[in-house]
């Protein structure tokens, strides 16, 4: 049977990833599965060397804060790379720990496809040049990133985003799921995967919602836990919205908060994956993104574009409000909410035009498993594969 190590540090790519394994399993792979993940990967199967909550992190600060953690697992991960031994590896997301694994993967002659490639467009354009030596295909989430990387060697595929994929509750069934009231103007709040995002953004998004709930007549609201987060952190995500009278809904780690945001007309969310998501579910996003002085500085030098927003850059302009830095105000929450609600209408033909952007639906899980399986195949499966595939061509 074959080991396949696979790494997934954050929770939009944990759910990614055991997308793909779930896919092999229905295509009769022979795998075993390992690496660093999260609950998703767990319950797919996986064994999780590493857990995703004890090694996540953002910014400068938080990563010297949490160095130990993270060389710890680190070292875990590396141990069990020895002992197993895979001749596959499969890295989705998590740009900087991946940058620098991918090399010492392909120094053991492990085969690397990566899903989700690093946003050189954004951050470090540079970096395209090491990265081409160290992985051997790349499965890009958004669509100019694959000329994108082939113009630097790199044998990209567009194979959509993974949150056009999964399971989606229609708006009035997820409302009622979520005991919304009826006929309210309901808001998302998505405070991040990340422990800092978590206690950066919530309170501030907290109060900005509070001041549009107590000057309209009707609006209700929710806060949306990543399953990701750690006790500690979600029991003071939990403490503090239950303090502003705003209940909690924690997100299925598997499912992802895809499967309810249809339920909402606006989501107040740190950036990420969580904007992209909000905007497919025509949730008006009002995206938030807060780190600290440190990589601040090193953003200003580096970031090579003027929208942070994933669906502002597959735009090309700011359809939809980013709130950067200092701007992390329940004040300006406030005034970007109550415009989200009132301009609705028009911000919903930006959702539309993102989603023609993204191209035709596609299942990036399914693509990803097919890259794979013929690295993954020995000859007896492969035999058994072809077997199948012929019998079945004769049957028809």
């Amino acid at each position: 049977m074959e080991e396949l190590l696979v790494v997934a540090g954050e929770a939009s790519g944990d759910r990614a990833a055991a997308a793909v394994l779930a896919r092999l399993t229905e295509m009769g792979a022979p795998l075993r599965a390992f690496g660093l993940g999260g609950a998703a990967l767990a319950a797919s199967g996986m064994e999780l060397v590493t857990d995703l909550r004890h090694t996540t992190a953002l910014g400068v600060g938080e990563v010297a804060r949490r160095a130990w953690d993270i060389a710890l697992g680190h070292r875990r991960l590396m141990q069990a790379l020895g002992r197993r031994k895979p001749r596959v590896a499969l890295l989705v997301n998590y740009s900087e720990y991946n940058a620098r694994l991918a090399p010492s993967l392909r120094a053991r002659d492990i085969r690397v496809l990566w899903y989700g490639a690093p946003q050189i467009w954004a951050w470090r354009p540079g970096r395209a040049r090491i990265l081409r030596r160290s992985v051997d295909r790349m499965a890009v989430m958004l669509p100019f990133e694959e000329p994108l990387w082939r113009d630097q060697g790199v044998d990209a595929h567009y194979v959509g985003h993974p949150a056009r994929e999964g399971v989606v509750m229609h708006r009035e069934l997820a409302r009622t799921h979520l005991g919304l009231t009826p006929l309210a103007a309901c808001v998302a709040i998505m405070p991040g995967s990340r422990p800092h995002e978590v206690m950066s953004l919530l309170r501030p998004m907290l109060e900005g919602f509070d001041r549009v709930r107590r000057d309209r007549a009707s609006v209700d609201g929710r806060v949306l836990l990543a399953s990701s987060l750690d006790p500690r952190t979600r029991a003071d995500a939990t403490l503090l919205a239950r303090s502003m009278h705003v209940p909690v809904y924690e997100v299925d780690a598997q499912l992802g908060a895809t499967s309810v945001l249809e339920a909402f007309d606006a989501t107040l969310c740190a950036s990420g994956t969580a904007a992209l998501e909000a905007t497919l579910a025509r949730a008006v996003p009002i995206v938030a993104y807060r780190v600290g002085l440190a990589t601040e500085l090193a953003a200003r030098v580096f970031l090579g574009t003027p929208n942070v927003a994933l669906p502002n850059v597959l735009l090309g302009r700011r359809a939809f409000a980013e709130l950067l830095q200092r701007e992390v105000q329940p004040k300006r929450f406030a005034q970007e909410l109550a415009r989200a609600l009132d301009g609705r209408r028009e911000l919903l033909l930006a959702c539309d035009e993102v989603e023609t952007i993204l191209g035709a639906a596609r299942t990036p899980s399914q693509e990803v498993a097919r890259m794979l399986v013929p690295w993954l195949a020995r000859e007896p499966w492969r035999e058994r594969a072809a077997t199948a595939s012929a019998a079945s061509a004769g049957a028809a």
